[in-house]
């Protein structure tokens, strides 16, 4: 439980750095596009910041992906 504990807060602590790096880098960007989701368009963004963010969820999703399978039951895919 302590592990999973930690995992969590290194996760958020390195993720809200990225963060604050992107903001800090974004300062000067002024290429900018739109983002298209389902039917709708958000406003123009710098592209840098679009990358960023991308960057940022999937580091945040990529750190609730279990990486202990034998702990969990999970069979290994190398049969003998």
């Amino acid at each position: 439980m302590i592990f999973k504990l930690k995992k969590l807060i290194f996760a958020i602590s390195f993720n809200s750095f990225l963060f604050l790096i992107l903001i800090i880098g974004i300062q000067n960007s002024s290429k900018k596009s739109k983002v298209y989701l389902l039917s709708k368009e958000t406003i123009q963004l710098p592209i840098s910041f679009i990358m960023g963010i991308s960057l940022i969820s999937g580091s945040i999703l990529g750190s609730f992906i279990p990486t202990d399978y034998d702990k969990k039951g999970i069979t290994n895919l190398k049969r003998n």
